[in-house]
C-alpha cells in the first residue's frame, strides 16, 4: 500500500489535464473506500496498465466487478458475464463483451454507485 496523503494526492492533480481522470481522482479521495484507487491515479501515468481480456478471463468467476487502473484490450476471449470498470477500453475489447452480454463501465461511474466499494477486484 502506498504510503500518500490525500493533500499530496490534491497537489498531484495540478499536473493531470485529462479532465475524466481528475474527476475520478476527486470521487475516490473523498470516500475512504475507493481512496486506494486515488493514490494509484494520482501518481505518474506509467503505473496504470494495460490488462488483456484473457488475464482477465483466468482471473475472474461469474458474476464479478473487475476494476482496471488503465486500459482494457481485445487479446483473448471472454466466456463469463463480468462487470468490468477501467479508464478506457479498446473498441474490439467492447464487442467482445458485447459478446458475452458483459458490462463495462468508467471508474466514475462504479464509484458513485457503488460508494462501498463491495464486490471489487483490482487487476493490475
Amino acid at each position: 500500500m502506498m504510503k500518500i496523503s490525500k493533500t499530496k494526492i490534491k497537489r498531484n492533480l495540478i499536473r493531470k489535464t485529462n479532465p475524466s481522470i481528475i474527476e475520478t481522482i476527486n470521487l475516490s479521495r473523498k470516500n475512504q473506500n475507493w481512496l486506494e484507487l486515488s493514490k494509484i491515479l494520482s501518481s505518474s501515468s506509467r503505473k496504470y496498465s494495460s490488462v488483456n481480456l484473457s488475464d482477465i478471463e483466468k482471473a475472474t468467476s461469474i458474476g464479478d466487478t473487475i476494476v482496471v487502473l488503465g486500459k482494457i484490450l481485445s487479446l483473448g476471449e471472454l466466456s463469463k458475464k463480468i462487470r468490468i470498470c477501467s479508464l478506457s477500453i479498446s473498441h474490439n475489447a467492447r464487442e467482445k463483451l458485447k459478446k458475452t452480454k458483459s458490462e463495462w463501465r468508467s471508474l466514475t461511474e462504479e464509484i458513485k454507485s457503488n460508494p462501498k466499494c463491495e464486490g471489487v477486484k483490482i487487476i493490475k
